[in-house]
């Protein structure tokens, strides 16, 4: 019976000991992740699938300032669209 005690006993301590690096794990970094590579001259290649069919899609390139103004301009559109059909009629 000593012996049984003092197996769990053990295997509590192992469990504890494990536990501890389990906890510091979820810690912030100390040192933050490396940037990525935001050369505004470098080429991005996009696949964008072509409008109305599933199986056609295209090859885009531009400079990855060009895809940055793409995308604000696009997503100027979309709430510009939004806030005109939010106004009321008024015709």
């Amino acid at each position: 019976m000593k012996f049984v005690s003092m197996v769990y006993a053990g295997l509590a301590v192992s469990l504890l000991a494990t536990a501890i690096p389990a906890g510091a794990q979820t810690q912030t970094p100390t040192q933050a992740a490396p940037a990525k590579n935001t050369d505004p001259n470098r080429i991005v290649c996009e696949k964008q699938q072509e409008t109305g069919s599933r199986l056609n899609s295209r090859k885009i390139c531009m400079t990855f300032q060009q895809w940055e103004e793409q995308r604000r301009r696009d997503r100027e559109n979309l709430q510009d669209a939004q806030q005109r059909s939010l106004e009321p009629n008024s015709g």
